[in-house]
């Protein structure tokens, strides 16, 4: 049974259909508040899904879930939950400025007595490390750059909850560890609760807790520590294939 007290992500029988497919098959997990929860697994287990249903823009969503105390989706949640999809999400013929002064004043981010929309904007470049891009166009950023611009729109209103879709895709290893290196001070300093997908399995060692993905299921739910220690493997990527190995033998056994 998981114990859902003090987690910022609730989720049971949680199920999606497309079609005749069955994406995600009765998940059942929680997602500690103020600590980095990894969504880790190969393209196509569902991992998109999932973070889609838990921002609430996931159609034909089934079960409970619950998000920050509310039901996913709730129009409560969009000050205090950001999200950043695989695809950068910036105007080309704008500055990495302009871009967030545009989305903040669109979006309404913060709350009551928080810092004004500029000073939000200079926290949100400052955070991710472009202050010296401030006033360049986004078509002469690099790919890790654009990527760096749509993680400063997320953090625009200081979210509790931030959903991150494969951020680190395609990036050199220094723009991976940097970004790394915010994310763990968003959660030291701020309390800041991060869901993070990927399919680079030694990014699971960069968590706090992981959620091991395959085939729409969810194979494990634990520390990095845990697993390697209940599966006597050095690394999490072989507890990993020891699981999968485990469900597929499972599953043959079955018909």
């Amino acid at each position: 049974m998981v114990n859902f007290t003090g987690q910022a992500i609730e989720a049971h029988d949680l199920t999606v259909a497309r079609g005749d497919r069955t994406v995600l098959r009765g998940l059942r997990l929680a997602v500690p508040a103020g600590r980095i929860t990894g969504l880790l697994g190969p393209s196509g287990c569902g991992k998109s899904t999932l973070m889609r249903a838990v921002v609430g823009t996931q159609a034909k969503v089934t079960g409970t879930l619950r998000v920050l105390g509310r039901p996913a989706g709730d129009p409560a949640l969009r000050a205090r939950v950001g999200y950043v999809t695989q695809a950068p999400s910036v105007y080309d013929d704008l500055t990495v400025r302009q871009n967030l002064d545009y989305f903040a004043a669109v979006l309404h981010p913060g709350r009551p007595h928080r810092d004004t929309r500029a000073e939000a904007v200079t926290r949100a470049i400052a955070d991710v490390d472009l202050t010296s891009h401030a006033d360049a166009l986004a078509r002469n950023l690099s790919g890790g750059q654009r990527n760096r611009v749509s993680l400063a729109v997320a953090l625009l209103g200081t979210p509790d909850l931030l959903v991150l879709d494969e951020p680190t895709v395609g990036l050199d290893p220094v723009l991976r560890r940097d970004l790394w290196d915010l994310f763990h001070r968003l959660t030291q300093d701020r309390g800041t609760t991060i869901l993070v997908s990927s399919h680079v399995m030694d990014e699971a060692e960069r968590c706090d807790r992981l959620l091991l993905m395959r085939e729409g299921e969810i194979l494990a739910d634990d520390t990095p520590d845990a697993l390697r220690r209940r599966h006597d493997t050095p690394t999490v990527e072989e507890a990993f294939l020891r699981l999968v190995d485990a469900a597929a033998a499972l599953q043959e056994a079955q018909r």
